[in-house]
Parts: structure tokens; sequence; C-alpha cells
């Protein structure tokens, strides 16, 4: 993977309606990004196969859609209003901003800049912290502000109703509660597309459990999670690795923690983490709000503070990953062809019907109907504005797996052509026969 590759992910994510610069006919707006028609429907996808996977399909893990807007003691409690911060450094060059643990180190106090490569010295231009948090105004007026703040993460929502939910649906430990929703944090970013954003969203579960079970429950966790990539998302073993953090990268109060990394375009980094946090959120809640937060055993009659383990997946960096595990190029008759192999559970539309000619109402009556058929159980898209090879590479381009093509020859034979995107090879098919066709076919994925 290169930097050239993700320069053309970017262009293509651009180009076919994935994902657009935010504010962009003003000028745009650093590090916030909008998701276009194609994007939004791969988007929902994953959050689809999460949520069915974890809430729907297991009894162990109930869901939550908690507030994005908290008050300030919440993040007191967390910590985030007192350790949740960069150390940044100003460029003297070309005045950009960066993290010092992203710099190159040249000498002790010598870091060389990510853009211009000048030389920063960081004795003489201090880094100074930034609070990542970013707070809003609840008041009517500015005069008499009442400051609330913007989640940085989701998972608290889901520590300060740990009550609520327990209360509610009456069931022992292990519980997990899942989550899906957007966070905020004023991140300096470098380029990385949508790796980093300042608005991005989370899939998280808080797994409560009892402090002996921790551990195990903790591995169990970090396999379960690297699984899903390869099994639910289907993205390239290959691609994929595990990264446990040394004790000096753990955070204060965790006990353990592990990446789940993927080999993005720039480099491995990291797709999802999974962390031990032990008893610190809850312990600091209960302390802070004067909760009890605790949890009784009926059966072991034992009361305690549950540990939490915590997979935290990023909706953004898991449809990145699946565009850069999907994207492929290839020559084809001396041009190259660009294609996105997506699985056909994440494709934005499933199959393209593809009229011949627009201009013979008959045939166009024929492709509708094979359209909306076909809509009744995939996602389709119907398309006759172009010469069919442009409309064939348009829909390699966004991933969409099979293209039903509607000719002269479909009005007496009754049949359709259907092209496979990885392949391009077609083969004429009865529309009687069709949804058994591209269903057989789907299973082959």
């Amino acid at each position: 993977m290169s930097q050239d590759k993700l320069t053309k992910i970017v262009s293509l994510c651009k180009r076919r309606g994935f994902v657009f610069g935010g504010s962009e006919i003003y000028g745009g707006l650093s590090s916030v990004w909008d998701y276009g028609p194609l994007g939004a429907r791969l988007k929902k996808r994953i959050k689809d196969v999460w949520w069915q996977t974890y809430v729907e399909d297991r009894e162990d893990i109930v869901g939550l859609d908690s507030s994005i807007i908290m008050q300030e003691g919440v993040f007191r409690a967390s910590g985030h209003l007192q350790g949740f911060a960069d150390w940044l450094v100003d460029c003297p060059k070309c005045k950009k901003r960066f993290r010092v643990d992203k710099l190159e180190k040249k000498d002790i106090d010598l870091y060389s800049c990510l853009d211009c490569k000048s030389d920063i010295d960081i004795e003489k231009y201090k880094p100074r912290k930034f609070n990542l948090m970013l707070k809003t105004n609840m008041s009517a007026t500015e005069e008499d502000p009442y400051y609330a703040y913007l989640r940085p993460e989701t998972a608290q929502g889901i520590f300060v109703n740990f009550s609520n939910v327990m209360n509610v649906t009456h069931k022992p430990l292990p519980l997990g509660i899942a989550q899906i929703g957007k966070a905020f944090r004023n991140e300096v970013t470098t380029g990385s597309f949508i790796f980093r954003m300042k608005e991005f969203e989370q899939m998280e579960i808080e797994y409560f459990v009892n402090p002996k079970e921790a551990e195990k429950a903790y591995e169990y966790w970090v396999q379960e999670r690297l699984n899903f990539y390869i099994e639910k998302i289907g993205l390239k073993k290959e691609n994929l690795r595990l990264r446990e953090h040394d004790k000096d990268e753990l955070a204060h109060y965790a006990k353990g923690c592990t990446d789940v990394e993927f080999n993005f375009p720039f480099g491995w980094s990291e797709l999802e983490g999974i962390a031990n946090r032990g008893d610190y959120d809850l312990s600091e809640h209960a302390r802070v709000s004067k909760k009890d937060l605790s949890f009784f055993d009926n059966i072991k009659k034992e009361k305690y503070i549950p540990y939490v383990i915590e997979p935290s997946a990023g909706v953004d960096r898991t449809f990145f990953a699946i565009i850069s595990d999907a994207y492929h190029e290839e020559e084809v008759k001396g041009k190259i062809r660009t294609v996105l192999r997506l699985k056909p559970n994440f494709a934005p539309y499933c199959v393209a019907i593809l009229p011949l000619l627009k201009n013979r109402p008959e045939i166009v009556e024929l492709a509708k109907k094979v359209f909306y058929d076909m809509k009744s159980q995939w996602p389709a898209v119907y398309n006759d504005t172009g010469a069919i090879g442009k409309l064939y590479r348009r829909q390699d381009e966004i991933g969409t797996p099979f293209c039903v093509t509607i000719d002269v020859d479909s009005l007496t034979d009754h049949k359709v052509t259907v092209r496979n995107r990885d392949s391009m090879a077609q083969e004429r098919v009865d529309i009687s026969k069709l949804k058994d066709y591209i269903a057989e076919k789907i299973k082959s994925y």
C-alpha cells in the first residue's frame, strides 16, 4: 500500500459519492467529512452487521442510545476535563500545528515537520497542551453561559446509565451494553482522510463482568473482535494483526489493552481497541455522583463493582478499511480498470439493471420490471445514462457485484445478460430464474 493508493481512494470516494469534504462549497472544514449517497449506504451496512451480531443475536448484550451532549460532572469523573489533552507544537515555517508524539525525532529537542520537513526545535517553540473536548453553551444568553460538553466517546453514556439498564433488564452479569453513536474530539490531523476526524462514529460495547472473570473475558473479546473483521466484514487476514500495548502505553486505569490493526494505505494503524478498564469507570462515577453503582449477585451472594471490558470500534475506520481492502486495479485491453471488490452485503448496490437502448419503450418497460423485481430482494440501481461499457466501469468503481443488461433479444427470448464484476464474465440467464441465479452467486463470496 502507498500514499499513491490513498490519493486514488480519496478521489474515487468523492467522484462516486462515497465521501465529500465537509462544507466544501465554502472552502471546507478541516477534519470534517460528509458521507454521500453511496457512503451512507455502506456506513449503514457496517452498523447493521455489528448491531445484528452483538445485540440481536446474543442474550448477554443489550442496546442503548444515550445523549451526545453531557453534563460537565460526567467528564470530571471520567478524567477527560483534567487529562484528555495533546501536546501540540506549531511549525515555524509552514505554521501548521502537530502532535509532538507524531513528529519524527531527529535529536533530543529537534523534530522534523510532517508537512514541510523543516526542523522544529521544541526547546525554542514550546509545545502547548490542548484539551480535546468540545463544549457548547446550553444557556439562552452569552452573558450567563452554562457549558456542557459533546462526548469524546460513547462509553460515558453507558457508564452513567449502568444502574438504569440493570434495573430494567433484570439480567445477571456478565452483561454487555452496546451503543452506536457520534463522538467529538478537537483532533489535529495530518491528512489521513477519514482515519481521524473531529466528528466520528463509534460502535462500542462495555461488557460488565465479575472482577474474577475479567482476564478471561478480555482474552475472549480480543479474539472475537479479530474474527469479526475476518468473518463478518470480510477483510483479508494478511491486512489484520493484533498488537498488545506495552505497560508504558496503557492508560492509568487500564489493566490491559490490545489493538486490532489494519494495513491502511499509509501503513499499519489502529482499527479498534479492546481494553480491560478494570473498575475505574464505575468507581469514579459512584464517587463523584454519590450513587451506588455496585452489583449484587443473588446467586453467589456477593456485592462488587464490576470490571469493564471495552471493545471500541470506529464506523469510519471500518469504512476506510473496507474500501482500502476492496480497492483493486488491473490492466484490461491496455487500460486500467478500477474495481471495488466489495462483498455483496457491503456493496451499496448488489445489482445494477442496465437497458441497452433507452429510446426503445418496450426495452425500458422490461428493464423497469426486472429492476423492481430485483429491488424487492436486494439493493438495486437502474442506470441508462451512458454507453454499456461506460456503465460497466461505473458499477465496477462503486463495487456492484452484478450488472444485468436488457437488450433487444430479451424481448423475444426472455433472457438477460448477467456480468460478474470481478471476472467480467457474462452469462445469459432466463428472467424467471434470475433471482435464483443471483442468490446462488452471492453464496460463493
